[in-house]
């Protein structure tokens, strides 16, 4: 397992897709650490998956490793019932009020209009890291033993052969058991300008690299399982053009464009420092991206849905986005709701 200082990570990335080789790697938040593996699927430790390219059936996910199973929310001949559970240990009501208002008050000073804060939650569960792995259903998914297991459903970008680039941001959340849920999460206020403030942030991002920036699709609903729920949860499709010697460059595409924007907030940098202040501890991989590049595309992932494995001990990380419209009891609840392992058939990705 090949883990490094994530600038050798960004020069590694570009040398390798110049040259057409395929590779995985993962990006921390704090843009410290990196991991890389070439020939992924030569080696059976790291686990992975992430959507066939554009050419092959949605969906159909690529793994590595010899026991590495599709991500059909089915249960193999020795696995335990699909029913297991997690149990969290959720910090109080009053802990996560106290990082909320340290938020809310600096959107007060104007150092930021959107901040994506987040908290870890301690959990007991009855299966490990591999088995959450092998049963999990998501687009993306990512297997680092003893360390971390990630299943996003968040897009971070996709790049096709011809420099095509493409993200989902994922901004707004709601139990589908809501009576009218969809209407509900569309027509909030708040959960509009939280999600405009990503997209926008987003697309100029994009724009650094690319021409031709276009929000093909704004604001669709994608439906989660979230163990025993449904979740709705709003996505847009962002797209741009890349030069011609993408591959040359795409460590730099990649790293200009951390740490993801929707999982920080607006203005980007102000947000960083804020959210560093309010959370009090570093988010590591969570929040972080990994990819996968075949040879000639790359797609990667948003790490959040992600449980880390710490001194025999297991967290779940989870979060949401903060606006001076956000409630912060409502908030709270939305940091419990993403607690979930996703036994389930339903993938939560569009684009």
């Amino acid at each position: 397992m090949c883990f490094q200082n994530a600038e050798n990570v960004r020069s590694l990335i570009s040398a390798a897709a110049e040259s057409g080789t395929p590779f995985l790697f993962a990006v921390d938040y704090e843009l410290g650490e990196g991991m890389y593996v070439e020939a992924p699927a030569k080696q059976g430790r790291v686990l992975y998956a992430v959507p066939q390219s554009s050419n092959k059936p949605p969906f159909s996910l690529r793994t590595a490793g010899p026991g590495a199973a599709l991500g059909t929310g089915t249960c193999g001949p020795r696995a335990k019932p699909c029913s297991s559970t997690i149990l969290p240990s959720p910090m109080s009501p009053a802990e996560y009020k106290s990082k909320f208002d340290t938020v809310q008050q600096a959107i007060l000073r104007g150092e930021t209009h959107l901040a994506n804060l987040t908290v870890r939650t301690p959990i007991q569960c009855e299966i490990g890291l591999e088995e959450i792995f092998q049963r999990a259903t998501a687009p993306f998914k990512l297997l680092v033993p003893g360390r971390f297991v990630c299943f996003s459903p968040e897009r971070f970008v996709k790049i096709a052969r011809d420099g095509t680039i493409s993200t989902n941001p994922m901004k707004g959340t709601i139990d589908a058991s809501v009576p009218d849920a969809q209407t509900v999460i569309l027509e909030d206020v708040k959960e509009l300008e939280e999600h405009q403030a990503s997209v926008d942030l987003l697309k100029s991002e994009l724009s650094v690299w690319a021409k031709s920036v276009t929000v093909e699709r704004f604001r669709y609903i994608d439906r989660i399982q979230a163990g025993n729920r449904e979740l709705l949860q709003v996505s847009s499709l962002i797209t741009g053009t890349l030069p011609s010697d993408w591959r040359a460059n795409l460590g730099r595409i990649l790293f200009d464009m951390l740490p993801v924007g929707s999982c920080t907030g607006v203005p980007k940098q102000s947000t960083i420092q804020v959210l560093q202040a309010a959370e009090g501890e570093p988010r590591g991989y969570y929040t972080g991206v990994f990819g996968y590049f075949d040879g000639e595309e790359l797609d990667s992932a948003v790490m959040i849905r992600f449980i880390e494995e710490q001194d025999g001990l297991l967290y779940f990380r989870s979060g949401g986005g903060i606006t001076a419209r956000s409630d912060w009891q409502r908030e709270y609840q939305e940091t419990l709701q993403k607690i979930y392992l996703p036994f389930s058939k339903r993938l939560g990705i569009r684009g």
